[in-house]
């Protein structure tokens, strides 16, 4: 690899979005796709910068969500801001959802390991399933 492509955004994946974009029977040449890969890759080095650059003075070392909205709307790219903002917004609902069903399944889990140990231990001795042993 050449010194500086490592930084790159994978080319595959920049040549993937490009190609949801446009037309199917549109054709895109390497030169273009690696022009946008070196965009891309600047325009989220830049960003990236100015959100790092605000947490640095807020003594924080990790750059979060908010901290990429608040860098695109103090360089000027305020409708981009409002977009990843309400995305950002309902990933967060989703992902909240989600741990909220993870938990009501894991405390149904629970209940039930629960019941059936209590069933069990309602069985006399002799009806009382053993758990295998393993031994090394």
């Amino acid at each position: 690899m050449v010194d500086g492509q490592e930084r790159l955004l994978p080319i595959a994946n920049v040549g993937r979005i490009m190609k949801q974009i446009l037309p199917s029977s549109a054709k895109v040449s390497k030169e273009a796709k690696q022009t946008l890969q070196e965009c891309a890759t600047e325009f989220i080095s830049f960003v990236t910068g100015e959100a790092s650059d605000k947490c640095r003075k807020e003594n924080r070392k990790t750059v979060n969500g908010d901290d990429i909205c608040w860098a695109l709307g103090a360089l000027g790219f305020d409708n981009y801001a409002d977009a990843i903002v309400r995305y950002l917004h309902k990933y967060r609902e989703v992902e909240r959802d989600k741990a909220t069903q993870n938990k009501a399944t894991c405390i149904s889990s629970q209940d039930k390991d629960e019941e059936s140990s209590e069933d069990k231990s309602n069985q006399p001795p002799h009806q009382q399933a053993e758990a295998p042993s393993t031994r090394v």
